[in-house]
């Protein structure tokens, strides 16, 4: 698996002076290997992970939750496809965020995800998250005015509010044993723009194609923007960023392997210890079907 250094390399902890520009989404950190050496090393993490992930399961005392934003194309799905494929489901959840529905829009912002959240023992995965409350709604502000708050409410602190509430919110799932790991896949407009032209002139990537992409993508500024804030202002040692490059999908789903597998071992997760009575218990099981196999052989 690849080093804590390289791990930590792309790892925000303090916005104070956080810059995402200063942020390469080519970046490979000067790993020259090929896609079979690679797909080999993130099998290697995978296997890790899975190992990890069945004593986070059996011991029940914490639980992880992954928070994937990313651009258009920047490849969520493909992430959470080949870093989590050798997790056991049992114990793994996936939920996909997207336009609210008008129960959610009756509720607070952080209301539909956090009836979403993962039980002890769980890693949850959310595809997209309470953040685009501060991302897609504050590009689109007429979205903000459709969701019945009271106006008064919506005047000009309105994101500098919702800053304070998602780290009010994370806070307080740190404090009840939920670790939150959060990965902006930081994609290149170039790339971006090239994964799009392959959707295109790609017959069997054409299902992948979506109009509302390339509209969205007039609006890559104010996403950069959005993004630049919602990272520097929500930033913290209990529920760090991780702005991963995302021109390389090798590279991104290594980091992101890496990043989990990192957090988890210094979590330590460990099977329960089976006290003198259950040892007595499965000792009597034992026997009872020992006994079993003597009487088909008679």
């Amino acid at each position: 698996m690849l080093p804590d250094e390289m791990v930590k390399r792309f790892r925000v902890t303090d916005g104070d002076d956080f810059k995402l520009k200063h942020f390469d989404p080519g970046e490979t950190c000067g790993l020259a290997i090929d896609k079979d050496e690679a797909r080999e090393l993130l099998q290697t993490g995978v296997k890790r992970l899975r190992e990890l992930q069945e004593r986070l399961f059996a011991e029940k005392r914490w639980s992880i939750l992954i928070v994937l934003q990313a651009i258009d194309t920047a490849g969520k799905d493909g992430t959470i496809e080949h870093v989590m494929s050798g997790v056991n489901p049992q114990g793994c959840e996936v939920t996909s965020f997207k336009a609210p529905s008008s129960l959610e829009l009756r509720h607070d912002f952080l209301w539909r995800t956090a009836c979403a959240l993962p039980e002890r023992g769980e890693i949850g995965i959310f595809n997209r998250s309470y953040y685009e409350e501060v991302l897609v709604v504050r590009v689109h502000e007429e979205l903000l005015r459709k969701q019945g708050l009271p106006p008064k409410l919506i005047g000009k602190h309105v994101w500098r509010d919702r800053f304070e509430s998602i780290r009010d919110f994370e806070k307080h799932l740190a404090r009840n044993g939920t670790v939150v790991l959060k990965f902006f896949l930081n994609l290149s407009k170039d790339e971006q723009r090239r994964r799009l032209l392959a959707r295109i002139d790609e017959p069997d990537k054409h299902w992948k194609f979506d109009a509302g992409d390339l509209a969205e993508r007039k609006h890559w500024d104010d996403y950069q923007g959005a993004y630049q804030d919602a990272i520097a202002e929500t930033a913290s040692k209990h529920a760090p960023w991780h702005v991963v490059p995302a021109d390389n999908k090798w590279f991104t789903r290594l980091i992101v392997a890496a990043t989990i597998v990192n957090r988890l071992e210094k979590l330590d997760p460990q099977f329960p210890v089976v006290d003198d009575e259950a040892r007595k218990v499965m000792a009597r099981a034992r026997k009872e079907l020992l006994a079993e196999d003597g009487k088909r052989k008679r």
